[in-house]
């Protein structure tokens, strides 16, 4: 199978179903944007730091390889088989950060993003998420997102930034607190 088709050469795409949408398409880039937060995701997990939570990353680059394919299903289209997210994997992250939070101390200030490459990865990754939130949210003012995707990638930003607090931690990087200019 060759890896060009040509058929995205007038700046069409293909939905799962069949449907042909402009690449411009909203519905486009929310899982495009998904899809470069995974990417974020699998350098986090190349981190030496997260050498101990490469499960869990591995775990969260599955579940957004499923809001891809439910991002890149044509509305109303059953006949297409596509796996489904479920209330247990957001769980999953609230578990997750349950755990960090127990290891780290209160937070008492903003913290500016930084410290060092690996923290650094991570807080792009967390905005990377709120952007592709915010477009999915976007996407659902036109037309029905199963609502799970809106609250897993909502919950996904916040264990980004609890794991950003952790990777500071374990790497002995003082977090710098924002301090506003009076």
């Amino acid at each position: 199978m060759k890896i060009y088709t040509k058929t995205g050469d007038q700046g069409t795409t293909s939905l799962f179903g069949g449907k042909r949408v402009s690449k411009s398409d909203l519905r486009i880039d929310s899982y495009g944007t998904v899809d470069e937060l995974n990417s974020y995701i699998g350098l986090l997990r190349d981190q030496e730091v997260n050498e101990v939570r490469k499960h869990v990353l591995i775990e969260i680059q599955d579940r957004l390889f499923t809001i891809g394919s439910i991002l890149a299903t044509e509305p109303g289209n059953e006949k297409v088989k596509i796996p489904a997210l479920a209330e247990s994997d957001i769980t999953y992250l609230e578990k997750e950060m349950d755990t960090m939070d127990a290891r780290l101390q209160p937070m008492k200030f903003f913290v500016l993003p930084g410290g060092h490459p690996s923290v650094s990865f991570g807080h792009v990754a967390r905005t990377v998420c709120r952007r592709a939130e915010r477009l999915v949210i976007a996407l659902n003012l036109q037309e029905t997102i199963d609502p799970l995707v809106i609250k897993y990638l909502n919950r996904l930003s916040d264990y980004l930034f609890m794991l950003c607090r952790m990777m500071a931690q374990e790497l002995e990087i003082e977090e710098t607190p924002w301090r506003a200019r009076m």
